[in-house]
């Protein structure tokens, strides 16, 4: 999952031109098969990306087969059937025809998603074929079993190679400790896999990969005509049911009740230590005030308190941050850090007293402008780019919020006051009743 953080950031001609514009405007509309739309134009390059999530994540793997919508999004690349004069193609001739369209699709599953993103010219001449042969990917994939074994065997490989690294153990002994039994704390291992096949990834993909699930994003230089049609061609090939039945609900993640502490022996001169605790899905209320506030707390690197207090004023660590990872479940907020295996305790104990303090008194004013500052300041790159445009707007797409998200952004940060903080971290955050992880420090 991925840290809210924020990073100071320079003006740059799209958003000049947002800004005349009031920034884009997002047009959003249903096709009569479910899927949902959402569009930007963007006509400062000759290309278009494109975005589709489906509620087919990580989340939704099986216990015993954890790992299956990772494998799934996979193997999607790995062969498709011929079809209406088109000749069938293996994994190789695949990416050879990506290469020469000049183009890119790929599937991938997150936590809470699983994604097809197309990107390609809009060139008349290629895009009606980058289109096509997404469109054989997403409808027509062949699931070659020889290729299957293949990598797995590979994934299996790599998996127990990084249960020698002391960065894996942290993050799955963190992972178990927040998450308890909930599926973001699962962890895909060699026998996980061993259980997956063929069909099971069929089964998946047809349960969760179908039109009526999709939420599609484009942005780039199409008009809404064009992305309807473009959308309906990628998805030709799945089912068109309008009405999808619902997927089962999946229980919320318990707050820990009590402080929990794992200290795992391992031969290494540095010690990997992590605090957190679960924290706040995407649509809580207080989502950007939290974001100012892991901004001032951890999230701003040599600016943030925590690395004032643990690292400049006392050199105990190479490096500390904190942050949120909000998703469809409450993420985990998490401080970590890496230091001398000889000074874990000590770092370890003044993190927590660094954020103590700051949930009980709140950000300094001063912390607060220099935040807000840096803040908006650095909001040109969040929308620099069609790639960071396309994230952004999947994101309203994803989490349901309201089309003049971005136009208001700026104004809703600025209005946050101490007061405003010092609540949402209370809320949220309990100092006394978090897991922490000291991978590689002494006993």
């Amino acid at each position: 999952m991925t840290f809210v953080c924020a990073t100071a950031l320079a003006a740059t001609p799209l958003l000049t031109h947002a800004q005349n514009q009031g920034l884009l405007p997002i047009e959003q509309w249903q096709q009569p098969n479910g899927t949902q739309v959402w569009l930007v134009q963007s006509n400062s390059l000759p290309m278009v990306d494109v975005q589709i999530d489906f509620d087919g994540g990580e989340r939704r793997d099986p216990a015993e087969q954890v790992g299956l919508a990772a494998a799934t999004a996979n193997m999607l690349s790995k062969g498709i059937a011929s079809t209406n004069g088109h000749k069938a193609l293996d994994e190789d001739q695949l990416g050879e025809a990506w290469a020469d369209l000049g183009a890119s699709f790929n599937a991938s599953a997150s936590s809470d998603r699983f994604t097809f993103h197309l990107r390609s010219l809009t060139d008349p001449a290629l895009l009606p074929q980058a289109v096509a042969l997404a469109a054989r990917q997403i409808g027509q994939s062949t699931w070659p079993q020889k290729v299957w074994e293949r990598e797995r065997a590979q994934w299996s490989a790599a998996l127990r190679e990084a249960q020698t690294r002391p960065g894996t153990i942290s993050s799955q002994t963190f992972a178990q400790a927040v998450y308890g039994s909930h599926p973001y704390g699962y962890q895909t291992t060699p026998a996980s896999l061993q259980r997956i096949d063929i069909r099971a990834m069929q089964q998946f993909y047809a349960s969760h990969i179908q039109a009526c699930r999709a939420k599609a994003t484009v942005v780039g230089q199409v008009d809404k005509a064009q992305a309807d049609q473009l959308v309906q061609n990628l998805l030709a090939g799945l089912p068109q049911t309008a009405h999808c039945a619902p997927l089962p609900s999946i229980a919320e993640i318990q707050p820990l009740q009590h402080a929990v502490e794992k200290r795992i022996p391992f031969a290494s001169e540095q010690a990997q230590v992590l605090i957190g605790q679960p924290g706040i899905k995407r649509d809580d209320p207080d989502f950007l005030t939290l974001l100012v506030a892991n901004h001032i707390l951890g999230g701003s690197g040599f600016g943030s308190r925590l690395m004032e207090e643990v690292r400049e004023k006392r050199g105990l660590v190479y490096g500390v941050y904190s942050g949120f990872s909000p998703g469809t479940h409450a993420g985990a907020f998490t401080i970590g850090l890496q230091t001398r295996a000889d000074q874990a305790q000590e770092a370890t104990t003044l993190a927590k007293q660094v954020l103590a303090d700051f949930v009980a008194n709140g950000p300094t004013d001063k912390e607060l402008q220099d935040a807000k500052a840096n803040l908006i300041g650095g909001f040109a790159l969040r929308i620099d780019s069609n790639a960071k445009l396309l994230a952004n707007v999947a994101n309203i797409a994803w989490n349901n919020l309201p089309l003049d998200y971005l136009d208001t952004w700026t104004s809703k940060v600025q209005t946050i006051t101490v007061q405003d903080i010092r609540r949402a971290v209370q809320k949220v955050l309990k100092p006394d009743a978090m897991a922490t992880v000291i991978v590689g420090a002494p006993s």
